[in-house]
């Protein structure tokens, strides 16, 4: 018998690790098809401009290669193939249907010679050390419990004086900001999730995730507890966005 919805995706925080792991990759691999079409819509489209300026912020000057974690079904990782012409990225997920998904995306634009997409885990990416000259996730960090375990590992990958990047959405909390957030997640959003998605339960989840993430200030010391330095914080759409880029340092010389 299904379980009702309320105990099919219990709120991220009364879960454990594996549990909440388990729920992501059943919300993302039952939206796929729609995905693209309901991040547009319930964003009103600024999701692309958001990927456009993280993009325009990377800096390639030395494998002029890049890591996608948590690529989804590519958006970002197309986005840095159009900015950047002479990059080679590689995006990785752990649900197969959206990298499956993303494969086709990427034959039809034509970038199957620049863009690889793999399956794998955050957490232990398939890597070596100083790998790729940026590694950056977008609208993923939050789905991943253990947080500064992800960042370590997109530190690890990249070369010194390589960036890391963190693009998410954010829940403000203060001002009148908050409370259009709020009716917007709680009314708007769920409306569209029945409206649209063949699961929309998920919706709930992902409603969800975003109240309870970090505040940006929580995120960049996140950042810079994983080894990062110079993090920058830029905010995006009135706040509701959030793009930390943080600098590995250089290996000191002897």
């Amino acid at each position: 018998m299904e379980k009702p919805a309320r105990e099919k995706y219990p709120m991220a925080r009364e879960v454990s690790e594996a549990e909440r792991i388990r729920m992501v990759k059943e919300v993302f691999s039952t939206i796929t098809a729609r995905y693209d079409f309901l991040n547009h819509l319930m964003s009103f489209r600024r999701d692309i401009a958001w990927r456009r300026f993280s993009a325009r912020k990377m800096r390639f000057f030395n494998t002029y290669r890049m890591l996608d974690v948590a690529t989804g079904t590519a958006d970002l990782a197309i986005a840095v193939a159009s900015e950047h012409r002479g990059s080679r990225i590689t995006g990785l997920d752990f649900v197969q249907e959206m990298i499956a998904f993303g494969r086709v995306k990427i034959q039809m634009k034509h970038l199957s010679q620049r863009v690889q997409m793999l399956r794998g885990d955050a957490l232990h990416l398939p890597f070596s050390d100083s790998s790729f000259d940026v590694a950056a996730i977008a609208f993923g960090i939050r789905n991943i419990p253990n947080r500064i375990g992800a960042i370590k590992e997109m530190h690890r990958v990249v070369v010194p004086g390589g960036q890391v990047m963190v693009l998410e959405m954010t829940f403000p909390r203060n001002g009148p900001l908050r409370m259009l957030c709020h009716v917007y997640l709680n009314r708007i959003l769920p409306s569209m999730g029945r409206a649209f998605s063949p699961n929309p339960e998920a919706y709930r989840y992902l409603r969800d995730s975003i109240m309870n993430f970090h505040t940006p200030d929580a995120l960049s010391r996140l950042m810079e507890q994983a080894g990062l330095k110079q993090v920058e914080n830029f905010s995006l759409t009135l706040g509701i966005t959030h793009l930390h880029v943080g600098v590995k340092p250089d290996v000191p010389r002897p």
